[in-house]
């Protein structure tokens, strides 16, 4: 996925097993962000910052969803342990990961392997990406400062 994009219409299920569509944040513009993996240092470091500043995120109309292929019920651990005040989308068969072209190759120790790349997608208020932040340029601790500079 590209700027100018439409969001795919099905995201999938949440912590809760609620079905999210994108057409349920039309009107507002939204942020969509995939991460890969429920609390390791980097993935609770990104959800953390959104979460310290849901509210300056929320002055300028902004909601936050989150994404990995984690169960609903690790979500569910997740959000408790570190009071998330958004929902996280269990796409356990990366569907929607493919959709939006973040399940890419990666490489580790020389081993290659199928992931996650962690990237964010601002959405605008029709369901249209107009900036995306990918891989190495999220800084994890500050992210949602990165985010409010870029809108």
């Amino acid at each position: 996925m590209n700027v100018g994009d439409k969001v795919p219409e099905i995201l999938g299920l949440d912590q809760e097993g609620n079905l999210l569509k994108s057409s349920d944040f039309l009107g507002a513009p939204w942020i969509l962000y995939f991460y890969p993996k429920d609390n390791t240092s980097g993935c609770t470091a990104e959800a953390c910052s959104l979460r310290d500043n849901i509210e300056l995120l929320a002055e300028r109309g902004y909601r936050v969803v989150g994404v990995s292929r984690d169960s609903a019920r690790s979500h569910q651990k997740f959000i408790h342990e570190h009071q998330l005040p958004f929902p996280l989308i269990a796409d356990v068969e990366h569907t929607l990961q493919e959709q939006m072209g973040v399940w890419i190759k990666k490489s580790m120790y020389g081993r290659e392997y199928m992931g996650t790349e962690r990237t964010t997608f601002i959405i605008d208020s029709k369901g249209v990406i107009v900036f995306i932040f990918r891989g190495k340029e999220i800084k994890t601790k500050e992210h949602a400062l990165q985010i409010l500079k870029a809108l």
